[in-house]
């Protein structure tokens, strides 16, 4: 099986390629022009990269046509919310236009190859927001300009797979967090903060913003695993949330993160950290990602939040 992992230079693109090649598939990854392409921890095996713009439909076509893969997992996105909120036309341009360029490269080229687009539990907004967790039948109510794109790439998905018979099926990943994220993600942004500290670089203070806010993290590791089993056994057309199926309030997070730092540390609210529009709480339902692929987290938050610590306080 040949996989083509569309934006892999992210975060998430290298814990991916992993576990793909731990499946056995033949990876080819794409990347910006003077981008790499991470992996953390001992790499698996050998794949593929190219250079490639999602925005030029024609190069991801001569793409599709040496490549004929059989999977494709559409990653690349500008998915930072802040950034949204201040760059909103680029959000849209990578992550609307960007969407339709490939489904319309895949149309032409490999019809029949099945996508995964990867969305975002953000689009939900203030659907989210009760005491149950939100399933897939809910109506999303984006909240943000990030997560209004994520829902349009989800609604292009389902027109093309409708009006075009096309294998795509579209996830709603929610908050994943592990060792390599950038510091503009929250958790990262905390562990950076606290190992600094440890190191003497940084005063013994944390600055946060909204801590209130509710979100379900799961650890990156067990989000590609699920990506991986929503392309082996998810049903065409269909939405899957991955989340860990439990909201934990931030400050509980950090609390943790204080816990299993070396250093005493101080909490100063930072008032530019905080998001305008901020959703109260966002909780997954996987129910039906676990039944349809019998997925479920493994990796327990304290771990992660150990592992990304350890990251930031031996990065270089």
């Amino acid at each position: 099986m040949k996989a083509l992992v569309i934006g892999a230079g992210g975060f998430v693109g290298g814990y991916l390629i992993n576990e793909l090649i731990s499946r056995e598939y033949e990876v080819c990854a794409t990347k910006l022009p003077g981008e790499s392409i991470k992996i953390f921890g001992e790499a698996k095996g050998d794949f593929r990269t190219e250079d490639l713009d999602i925005l030029d439909e024609n190069a991801i076509i001569s793409l599709l046509e040496d490549t004929a893969p059989d999977c494709i997992f559409h990653l690349a996105a500008q998915s930072s919310v802040a950034l949204s909120w201040k760059m909103p036309a680029l959000t849209a341009d990578i992550n609307i236009k960007g969407c339709i360029d490939l489904l319309e490269a895949v149309r032409k080229t490999v019809p029949s190859a099945r996508i995964i687009l990867i969305g975002s539990g953000e689009e939900y907004g203030h659907s989210a927001n009760r005491e149950e967790a939100v399933n897939e039948t809910v109506l999303p109510d984006p909240g943000n300009i990030y997560a209004v794109t994520k829902y349009a790439q989800n609604m292009i998905g389902r027109l093309y797979c409708r009006s075009y018979d096309m294998d795509i099926i579209s996830v709603r990943a929610f908050n994943h967090i592990g060792p390599g994220q950038l510091p503009k993600f929250v958790i990262s942004d905390f562990c950076k903060q606290a190992a600094d500290i440890e190191l003497g670089r940084n005063e013994p203070v944390i600055r946060v913003g909204n801590l209130a806010a509710k979100r379900d993290f799961t650890d990156v590791r067990d989000v590609v695993r699920a990506y991986a089993d929503i392309a082996a056994k998810g049903r065409k057309g269909e939405t899957y949330n991955v989340g860990s199926g439990k909201a934990i309030p931030i400050s509980s997070i950090l609390d943790k993160i204080c816990e299993l730092s070396s250093a005493q540390i101080s909490i100063e609210t930072d008032s530019a950290r905080f998001r305008p529009n901020d959703v109260p709480k966002i909780e997954a339902d996987i129910t039906k990602l676990k039944t349809d692929t019998g997925w479920a987290p493994r990796i327990e938050l304290e771990r992660s939040l150990t592992d990304i610590l350890d990251y930031w306080r031996n990065y270089r």
